[in-house]
């Protein structure tokens, strides 16, 4: 693989809209050449008889089984709310009207 040269280092700082010296310049086309050099050491190592996988150790997935309980009713879950409206607690308004989201 062809090492990065300071030009591409600089157009990817004009396009990550970052500010970079020259001799920032040198020092990130070394880095992102190690950096590259790396991916693709390891895209060599994948062979097309190993599966794809996320974790290197097998995992099992426990999820329990979904079972309903009994859980408090809203009036219980409101008593000890400062203040409630509509079988909500109500919480003081922290943006105003205008402010957009």
């Amino acid at each position: 693989m062809a090492a990065i040269s300071r030009e591409e280092v600089a157009h990817l700082a004009r396009l990550s809209r970052l500010a970079v010296t020259e001799e920032e310049l040198d020092t990130f086309a070394g880095q992102l050449d190690v950096i590259l050099q790396a991916v693709a050491q390891v895209g060599g190592v994948a062979a097309a008889d190993i599966p794809p996988t996320s974790h290197s150790v097998p995992l099992t997935n426990v999820l329990r089984e979904d079972v309903v309980t009994p859980c408090l009713t809203p009036e219980e879950a409101l008593s000890g709310a400062p203040d409630a409206e509509q079988q909500r607690f109500r919480v003081p308004r922290i943006l105003d009207e205008d402010v957009a989201s």
